[in-house]
C-alpha cells in the first residue's frame, strides 16, 4: 500500500470584529446568560445595567482539527455471469466457444478491473476530540498560516491560546481507519492512502463573564461568524501559557504506523522521525 502525508498546518482565521463590538453585542444576552429566573425577574422588575458586573473578558484562540483522506483502490476479480436465453435454445456459441444451457441460461466468465475511490472530510474539536461538522463553515473565510512562533506572538499580545487537548494522530488513524473498505479482489493492482489535508484551525472567540445576584455566566461571540451564544465557557488557565512547538509533528506519519503496518511504510515513519528528532535538537 502507497500512503502520501500532507504537510501537518496550523491556520488561524482572521477576525472580522474587535473587542468593543463583540463586548458590546455580548451585553444584549447578558440576561439570557442567566435562564429562566433572570427573565422572570426581568418581566418583574427589569434589572438595572449596574446590576450586572463583568468580571473577567477573554480573546481566544480556540482549536478544531480538519482532516482530509482519500482511498484509492484499483484491483481484478474473477466474475460468472448468467445470461438468460429463450425456452427453445440448447446451445450458444460466444467468440468461438460453445455453451451449454441450462435452466434457461448459460454462464460466461470473466475478469472485472474495479477502481474504487472513498473521500473522507471531517472535522474535530481539538479540546475533546469530538466531531465537528459544523466547522467546515470557517473554511470559506480567510486564514494564514502560522507556527508555534506566530501563536506565540499571540499570546503575547493579549489573546489565550487554548493547546490542543486531543490527540491528532488518533484523529487521523479514525479516519483513515474509516477510509478502508473491505473489497472482494482476486488481484490488487494499486492500493493508495492520501492523507491530504492535517490542519489545526484557530478561530477568534470572545467571552465574557457576568455576575449577577451572587451567580456567574458567560457569553460568546464568535469573532468569524459574529454569532452570539449563552452558556460558553472560559479558558484564563492558558492565559499567557506558550504552545509547545512539537503540538503537530508527526501526526500523520504515527497515525499511519499504528494503523497500516508495512516495512515500506516503517521506513518512511523511522527517517521523517529521524528529521523530527534532529530538528528538535537545532
Amino acid at each position: 500500500m502507497d500512503v502520501e502525508l500532507a504537510e501537518e498546518r496550523v491556520l488561524v482565521l482572521a477576525d472580522r470584529f474587535n473587542m468593543d463590538h463583540a463586548e458590546g453585542r455580548a451585553w444584549t444576552k447578558r440576561t439570557e446568560a442567566f435562564g429562566t429566573m433572570a427573565r422572570i425577574t426581568g418581566f418583574l422588575s427589569r434589572p438595572k445595567d449596574d446590576d450586572y458586573e463583568v468580571v473577567y473578558r477573554e480573546r481566544r484562540l480556540q482549536p478544531f482539527f480538519r482532516i482530509g483522506c482519500t482511498a484509492t483502490m484499483t484491483y481484478e476479480r474473477h466474475k460468472e455471469y448468467r445470461v438468460a436465453v429463450d425456452a427453445n435454445v440448447a446451445r450458444v456459441e460466444v467468440d468461438g466457444k460453445a455453451h451449454e444451457v441450462t435452466s434457461g441460461g448459460f454462464a460466461l466468465t470473466g475478469i472485472e478491473t474495479c477502481h474504487d475511490e472513498i473521500h473522507r472530510e471531517v472535522y474535530y474539536d481539538a479540546i475533546s476530540g469530538s466531531p465537528e461538522p459544523a466547522a467546515a463553515h470557517y473554511l470559506q473565510h480567510e486564514a494564514t498560516v502560522t507556527d508555534a512562533a506566530g501563536l506565540a506572538k499571540a499570546a503575547a499580545d493579549g489573546a489565550v491560546v487554548v493547546p490542543p487537548q486531543a490527540k491528532a494522530s488518533m484523529l487521523v488513524r479514525d479516519v483513515l481507519a474509516s477510509s478502508i473498505e473491505r473489497i472482494e479482489a482476486d488481484k490488487v493492482l494499486e492500493e493508495k492512502l492520501s492523507l491530504h489535508h492535517i490542519d489545526l484551525y484557530y478561530r477568534p472567540v470572545y467571552a465574557f463573564r457576568y455576575r449577577w445576584q451572587g451567580k456567574e455566566a458567560v457569553v460568546e461571540f464568535d469573532g468569524v461568524s459574529g454569532e452570539t451564544r449563552t452558556g460558553g465557557n472560559t479558558f484564563e488557565q492558558f492565559l499567557g501559557r506558550s504552545i509547545d512547538a512539537e503540538f503537530l509533528i508527526n501526526a500523520g506519519v504515527e497515525a499511519a504506523g499504528i494503523f497500516i503496518p508495512g516495512a515500506r511504510l516503517a521506513e518512511i515513519v523511522i527517517s521523517k522521525s529521524m528529521k523530527a528528532q534532529k530538528d528538535k535538537k537545532k
